[in-house]
């Protein structure tokens, strides 16, 4: 992971496949604060709200969808080859809707993390706010973690719990579910640019987490 004395750009890109909610979470509080700087925006779909988000920016975006691919990883390759020569060190994915395949994680080792609207490992997958609600817990929540090959299985970061009711329906529960995603992804990013995360020398599943360097940050 990145330490305290690392040059002190941290540039990431973001990957995107919708609205771009996060995106612009991410643009409004932490795009060239503390050295973090989002140089570019890759988008599963063209057309998307997220490509306008980024061209309103002034941040450079690309589409690689995968129908233009004679499969995913022919894709990936591509995709992977735009955010090096971007220099990206951070991949964030933002709402991106299709999984990675292992090549392109080997080139970003440990340096791929995504937001998910329930406390992992709970809840995994394409559906987690209609599976929370289907379940009837009680407590859902985000989890920001690390990318691995496997299905939101990769190691967590931050998570933070949100409440839910009986009475919520699928888009009450995901506009709170939004709203902490807001908050949670933007501060994930900033403990990384920051130096303030990093495994466990004997279990490589637990991340610690310094988050006393925001405070002396800001």
């Amino acid at each position: 992971m990145r330490s305290p004395g690392a040059d002190a750009r941290f540039p990431i890109a973001v990957l995107v496949s919708g609205s771009g909610t996060n995106l612009q979470a991410i643009l409004d509080h932490i795009h060239d604060r503390d050295a973090i700087t989002v140089v570019g925006v890759a988008s599963s779909k063209p057309g998307v709200q997220a490509l306008e988000r980024a061209e309103r920016a002034g941040v450079p975006a690309a589409v690689f969808e995968a129908a233009g691919y004679p499969d995913r990883a022919a894709r990936d390759r591509e995709m992977l080859g735009w955010l090096k020569e971007i220099g990206a060190e951070l991949v964030v994915l933002a709402g991106f809707m299709e999984l990675l395949t292992p090549g392109f994680l080997a080139a970003f080792p440990s340096r791929v993390i995504n937001v998910h609207p329930a406390l992992l490992p709970a809840f995994p997958g394409a559906h987690p706010v209609e599976d929370q609600l289907a379940h009837g817990v009680k407590v859902g929540g985000v989890t920001v973690h690390f990318v691995d090959e496997g299905v939101d299985s990769g190691p967590i970061i931050l998570q933070e719990a949100v409440p839910i009711s009986h009475l919520d329906g699928s888009e009450e529960l995901l506009d709170r579910l939004h709203e902490t995603e807001h908050e949670l992804l933007p501060r994930a990013i900033r403990l990384i640019a920051l130096g303030a995360v990093g495994f466990d020398a004997d279990n490589p599943r637990v991340v610690h987490v310094d988050e006393s360097v925001l405070s002396s940050s800001s």
